[in-house]
């Protein structure tokens, strides 16, 4: 009989350690948004020259010089030298998409509004194709889409 009034006991009394309050999923939703720095990535897009490196600063200065690099090669066997031969860097706008496709733009500024630009974006998109993969960058784990633009410079031989 002394056994009842125990469990009894046991069973009321563990019943307390389960009043804790369970969170709000809301509430911590809107808490984790708080400590969310949307305006940068936690992971920058990566080649796979760059993919050995672990320091980050060092990974994201590879990833910009090897897309810069690879942008310049591409372009210095096309006819934009020989077209305007007094441009010697063109500013890229380069957007990676979480499905790790690619696009690029030139951008132009106020004063070469003097060139054709659409002869240019055109030499632009049939050149830059081909890269090796890349890996998107990511927030948190996911996939993001990044936009840069990259200054290119043209090597101009005369």
């Amino acid at each position: 009989m002394r056994i009842i009034p125990f469990l009894l006991l046991i069973l009321f009394s563990s019943c307390k350690f389960s009043d804790k309050q369970v969170p709000d999923k809301d509430e911590l939703l809107k808490q984790r948004l708080e400590q969310l720095d949307l305006s940068k990535v936690s992971d920058y897009p990566s080649l796979p020259e760059c993919d050995s490196i672990s320091d980050k600063k060092r990974k994201k200065e590879c990833f910009f010089t090897t897309m810069a690099q690879l942008i310049q090669q591409k372009l210095d066997t096309d006819t934009l030298a020989i077209l305007y031969p007094e441009i010697d860097t063109i500013a890229v706008e380069v957007t990676i998409y979480p499905d790790a496709t690619l696009s690029f733009s030139p951008k132009f500024s106020n004063d070469s509004l003097k060139y054709n630009t659409s002869k240019i974006d055109s030499l632009l998109k049939s050149r830059l194709v081909n890269f090796p993969p890349i890996e998107p960058a990511q927030k948190e784990g996911v996939p993001v889409k990044t936009q840069f633009i990259l200054p290119v410079i043209l090597d101009v031989e005369q």
